[in-house]
């Protein structure tokens, strides 16, 4: 596949990563020089540098022949012209861009991206989904990572293993044996710094992170299972009160009117117009590394800390404050992708990487086949992703353990007529079946192929 990428960022670097390492021509044009030759010194991907919004610049990185143009330039104007571009002059198929401004997605103007006035077949908008995520966070205080698959029917979460994890040293194979009406499989586990798809024979050990697949009835009775039976957050302290954060307090007063918001903001005419667009939060102006601050806030009494400001260094250094003072939870953005090695040791219980959301968000349209969702985990390490099985698919017809599926591979749920089935060695999957399936960086091209239209089919 070709694809042609405006954006030599955090994002584009990201994407251009991952498409490069498996085999896709790939193009990156940015107006920084240095932005491009890193990338072009670091990766198997030409670059441009240049304008991409601009026709001949465009045309030099090949747009005639390509099959998507991806646009995450910092500007919100430069990606929608790119895309109006590639559509106009180019006919390119797919085109996605990022698109931060809210006043853009605001539904009363969701006309201007259709086909007839700006055809851009993708929007993403980072803050909404980073903002999402850090709501599902907090619903599931006990998991380190949440993400949601087949209409929010299945749910993967990151649990840690800790000292009094009760199925620490337990057999995999055992624990499908004493809880047969679980409905979750362990599909992943990072120890020691490296991920790999588990045996049946394998136990979890204490400082394991299991990323396991459930039923979303079941979520909460797993994370009980291994130990974390946090209630959800009642008490919400938010620092930073930029976009993302005024959509979480927001989307927290309509969802939860029980819950008791608070929000540090550093800027004062910030302070003001949130204060103004909220209705039950209260607004503080000062900095989250303030104690005064914090302690005006009642951070010690807070379920839940959240620090959502631009710098990671006064999020992880807010999140430490308030978990010494008394906060039972935090949660912190964290925009270095160096940084989450090291959160756990730094007393960040959990955290998210915008960039990882917004690439795992565009990955969705990238994958052939038919692909529904995809989450990328541990800086690109693995893929959670679902996917619906066509007739002609080798999955389809056979018993499971009829089917030798390479290592690296694991399915762990399967979703049937709005029924969500757990997977065991006599399941057959059936045409139009949607399968959640977890698989390492290096084996995402063979699970692309298991659900791609044969040409036989025709």
């Amino acid at each position: 596949m070709k694809v042609v990428i405006c954006g030599a960022g955090q994002v584009g670097y990201g994407i251009a990563e991952r498409l490069a390492a498996e085999q896709n021509d790939v193009s990156v044009i940015d107006s920084s020089p240095k932005l491009v030759n890193a990338i072009g010194d670091q990766l198997d991907v030409r670059g441009f540098v240049g304008n991409g919004a601009h026709p001949d610049v465009l045309a030099q990185a090949g747009a005639d022949q390509a099959d998507m143009i991806i646009a995450v330039t910092l500007y919100d104007e430069v990606n929608m012209v790119a895309c109006q571009v590639a559509h106009s002059l180019f006919n390119v198929p797919t085109k996605v861009a990022r698109v931060r401004a809210q006043s853009y997605l605001q539904g009363r103007w969701q006309s201007l991206f259709s086909r007839e006035h700006m055809p851009i077949d993708v929007i993403i908008s980072p803050e909404i989904e980073v903002g999402d995520m850090v709501l599902r966070r907090l619903a599931l205080p006990g998991a380190v990572e949440t993400v949601r698959f087949a209409d929010d029917h299945v749910v993967v979460v990151g649990i840690m293993c800790e000292e009094d994890c009760p199925v620490v040293d337990t057999p995999l194979r055992q624990l499908t044996d004493l809880f047969p009406d679980l409905g979750a499989v362990v599909v992943g586990v990072v120890r020691g710094g490296k991920l790999f798809v588990p045996k049946s024979s394998d136990a979890l050990l204490v400082g394991d992170l299991a990323y396991v697949v459930a039923r979303r009835d079941q979520v909460r009775r797993t994370l009980g299972l291994f130990g974390h039976e946090e209630p959800e957050a009642n008490r919400v302290v938010i620092a930073g009160g930029g976009n993302i954060g005024l959509y979480v307090a927001q989307s927290l007063e309509q969802r939860q009117s029980k819950t008791r918001i608070k929000v540090i903001e550093s800027s004062r005419e910030r302070a003001v117009h949130i204060a103004d667009d909220l209705k039950r939060a209260v607004v503080l102006h000062g900095s989250a590394l303030d104690q005064a601050i914090l302690e005006e806030a009642d951070v010690a009494d807070a379920d839940t800390m959240v620090t959502l400001t631009n710098d990671d260094e006064v999020n992880i250094l807010a999140c430490v404050m308030a978990k010494k003072m008394g906060c039972r939870r935090n949660l912190s953005l964290l925009n270095n992708p160096s940084y989450p090695a090291f959160a756990n040791a730094l007393g960040i219980d959990a955290f998210i990487n915008p960039r990882a959301v917004t690439i795992s968000r565009i990955l969705q349209h990238v994958r052939r086949g038919r692909i529904r969702g995809v989450h990328s985990l541990q800086n690109g390490a693995a893929e959670v992703i679902e996917a619906e099985a066509l007739e002609t698919s080798p999955l389809v017809g056979r018993p499971l353990r009829d089917i030798d599926l390479p290592s690296g591979i694991r399915i762990g749920a399967v979703y049937r007529a709005g029924k969500v089935i757990t997977p065991n060695g006599s399941l057959q999957i059936q045409a139009r079946d949607r399968i959640v399936i977890f698989a390492l960086a290096n084996r995402v091209r063979q699970v692309e192929q298991m659900f791609r239209v044969s040409l036989e089919f025709f």
